[in-house]
């Protein structure tokens, strides 16, 4: 999990046991956010059809993740993201977006369509929807601003596995990522069109919008 406060300057990554108790120092008995608090969570993230390259995701659902934690799909707040339906890379805010979001709902699961750029001016954000088709990339993760905590109480919800539940978070971007942190954050196998030659020649572009930096070496990185 990695979480990032006003006064911070960057994102850290906390284990599950660290992010309770700071979210607890930071949590008033209702269990209403007295800081601002942004997280990056790896959620459930399943891949239900493509239609003319636009793939259907769910983004999130009720589902518990290595965090032992569980975001509640009544309290994503949308407004602020559909009018900016941003998708990233590796939550990299540094490099423009990959693509953008469409039809973004949340009933029983938050999901929505996304559409990666096209070829013509955006060949590293398309090489990334050629992997999501070829199969080499599965997963994604939320960057949320979280408002609202529910901690556990293991004597009423013995059977509770998750330590604490996300009531009411406001949705600020989407990634693509290669690493999730849930257990179910993956996606069906589907081959697109194009050949491997082609996705891979987009590594020279991203090398160049990056300055030579990969993903991998990033603070940003999801994994």
């Amino acid at each position: 999990m990695f979480l990032r406060t006003k006064d911070s300057k960057g994102y850290v990554n906390m284990s599950y046991t660290v992010l309770l108790d700071f979210l607890k120092q930071n949590a008033n008995k209702a269990g209403k956010i007295q800081d601002t608090i942004e997280l990056r969570c790896f959620v459930p993230f399943v891949k239900a059809e493509i239609d003319d390259d636009m793939f259907h995701w769910v983004f999130s659902s009720f589902d518990i993740d290595r965090s032992l934690e569980r975001i509640d799909p009544c309290g994503w707040e949308l407004e602020h993201y559909k009018s900016n339906p941003v998708i990233l890379w590796a939550h990299n805010s540094a490099i423009p977006a990959i693509g953008y979001a469409k039809n973004v709902t949340c009933d029983t699961e938050l999901k929505g369509d996304v559409v990666f750029n096209d070829k013509s001016f955006d060949q590293f954000g398309w090489s990334i929807g050629q992997r999501v088709k070829y199969g080499s990339i599965r997963s994604g993760s939320v960057g949320l601003l979280l408002k609202e905590v529910e901690f556990v109480d293991k004597k009423k919800t013995p059977d509770e596995k998750a330590e604490v539940i996300f009531r009411q978070q406001e949705l600020l971007e989407f990634s693509i990522c290669n690493v999730p942190q849930n257990p179910f954050a993956t996606v069906e196998n589907t081959f697109g069109k194009n050949t491997v030659e082609d996705v891979e020649k987009s590594y020279d572009f991203f090398s160049l919008i990056t300055g030579g930096i990969h993903s991998g070496e990033s603070a940003d990185n999801c994994a």
